[in-house]
C-alpha cells in the first residue's frame, strides 16, 4: 500500500442497483489507494443524487451529464480535481466517455469492451498516448494471484514450448430467455445498438481470448470461428468456437457460450508445453494445477514463498483464506495506481488500452470468420 495520499477518483454509471458498479467500488478500496469523490452515477440526474446521498458524497460533485462533469471538474483547482474516472455504463458508452475524458486529461478505468470496434480502440490508445493519461482495462481475471503465477511460469519456460492452448467461458443465463421470442426481444445484451457487434464473444469469449495472451504472452496471428445466433431474429452470437493460430506455430481454442444450460462462470484455461502443462478454473481460483511428464499432478496456492514476485504482490491475506473476484479487480486497480501516480510498475500489474485493443481486432477476426464461411482470418498487431 501506498503511503501517498489517494487517488481522487470518479465514476460514469455504477450508480443504483449497479452490480458491477458495486465491484469496481470495492475493488478500489481495497488496496486504499483511491477515494470515491463524485461522477454521473445515473442517466437520470436525481437517481445520482440518490446514489451520492447514500454513499454520504457532497452532492455538489455528482454531475447530471459528462459535459457537466468535464466543465465542473476542469474548473476547479488541479489539487482537487477527480484524476480517474471509471466508465462502468452500458457497452455503447464506453468509447465517447473514455475519448472526451482521455482528451481533457482524465486517466481512464474502463469496463469491457472497450470500445463498439477495433478502429476506436486504436484510436483510444492514440490519444492515452498523446495525451500522456493512463488506461487501465479490467480483465478481471488477470488479477488472480493463481492465474499470474500461471504467467510467470510459462515466462520462466517451466512448460518448455507452448504446443496447445484450450481456454472456454461457458454461461447459462441466457437460456431461460432465448426461447421466447418477446424475452430475447428485451435484452439489452442482443440488442447491437447498445452491446455493440458480438454479444457471446464480445462479452465473454473475449475474457477467455484475453487469458489466452496473458498468461502465455503469445499474441494470436489468426482464427478460424464458427458462431451461433439459434434463432434468425436474434442478431447477435450465444454461442462459439475459435480455432487459433498463434505466432510460434502453436495452435488452440477459444470456446464460450451463454447457452451452455445451467453453468454460472465456467472459464477456464489449460496450456500445455512440451515440459508440463498446466491449468486454472475461476470457480475454484486458489488452485493451479502443474502436470509434468511422469510425475504427480502438483496444485500451486497462494500466498506461498514459492510463487512469483508478481502473484505475491497480487496477494493479500495468508494462505488458506479464499481471495475472490473482489480481490482481482483490487489487483488492477492497485497496479492502475502505480501508473497513475507515474511509478515504476510489473509488466502484468493491469491489462492497458492495448489488451483493449487487441481484444476488439480478435472480436472482429471471430465474426468475419464465421460470416465468411468459417474460414481462416488474419489478426493484425
Amino acid at each position: 500500500m501506498s503511503t501517498q495520499r489517494k487517488i481522487r477518483m470518479g465514476m460514469m454509471g455504477g450508480g443504483l442497483n449497479s452490480f458491477i458498479g458495486i465491484v469496481h467500488r470495492i475493488a478500489s478500496y481495497i488496496g486504499e489507494e483511491y477515494t470515491l469523490v463524485g461522477g454521473v452515477f445515473d442517466s437520470n440526474f436525481e437517481n445520482g443524487q440518490k446514489f451520492a446521498k447514500k454513499l454520504e458524497l457532497d452532492l455538489s460533485r455528482t454531475y447530471a451529464d459528462i459535459d457537466t462533469f468535464v466543465e465542473k471538474e476542469l474548473a476547479l483547482p488541479a489539487e482537487e480535481r477527480i484524476e480517474v474516472v471509471v466508465v462502468v455504463t452500458p457497452n455503447f458508452l464506453h468509447y465517447p466517455m473514455a475519448k472526451q475524458l482521455i482528451e481533457n486529461g482524465f486517466h481512464v478505468i474502463c469496463e469491457k469492451p472497450i470500445t463498439n470496434t477495433a478502429a476506436e480502440a486504436m484510436e483510444l490508445e492514440s490519444l492515452t498516448k498523446k495525451h500522456g493519461v493512463s488506461f487501465a482495462l479490467t480483465h478481471t481475471y488477470t488479477g488472480y494471484p493463481m492465474v499470474r503465477q500461471m504467467k510467470s511460469m510459462i515466462a520462466e519456460g517451466v512448460l518448455g514450448k507452448i504446443q496447445k492452448v484450450d481456454a472456454q467461458y461457458y454461461q447459462g443465463w441466457i437460456n431461460p430467455v432465448i426461447h421466447d421470442k418477446e424475452k430475447r426481444a428485451g435484452v439489452w445484451r442482443l440488442n447491437p445498438e447498445k452491446a455493440g457487434q458480438s454479444c457471446c464473444m464480445g462479452d465473454i469469449g473475449v475474457h477467455a481470448f484475453n487469458m489466452v495472451e496473458y498468461t502465455t504472452g503469445l499474441k494470436t496471428t489468426k482464427v478460424l470461428a464458427d458462431l451461433n445466433t439459434l434463432y434468425e431474429d436474434n442478431p447477435l452470437d450465444i454461442d462459439g468456437t475459435a480455432m487459433c493460430q498463434f505466432d510460434n506455430g502453436a495452435k488452440g481454442l477459444v470456446r464460450a457460450s451463454q447457452i451452455a444450460t445451467s453453468e454460472e462462470n465456467n472459464l477456464c484455461i489449460a496450456v500445455y508445453g512440451t515440459k508440463a502443462g498446466i491449468k486454472w478454473e475461476q470457480e475454484n481460483p486458489n488452485y493451479l494445477y502443474f502436470m509434468e511428464e511422469g510425475k504427480p499432478v502438483q496444485v500451486l496456492k497462494p500466498g506461498h514463498e514459492y510463487n512469483s514476485e508478481l502473484s505475491a504482490i497480487s496477494t493479500k491475506i495468508a494462505p488458506g483464506h479464499p481471495e475472490g473476484i473482489f480481490d482481482s479487480m483490487g489487483n488492477i486497480y492497485s497496479g492502475a495506481a502505480k501508473a497513475i501516480r507515474g511509478e515504476e510498475y510489473l509488466e502484468g500489474a493491469f491489462p492497458t488500452v492495448h489488451e483493449g485493443v487487441r481484444g476488439m481486432k480478435f472480436i472482429e477476426a471471430v465474426l468475419a470468420s464465421s460470416k465468411n464461411g468459417n474460414v481462416w482470418t488474419e489478426i493484425e498487431d
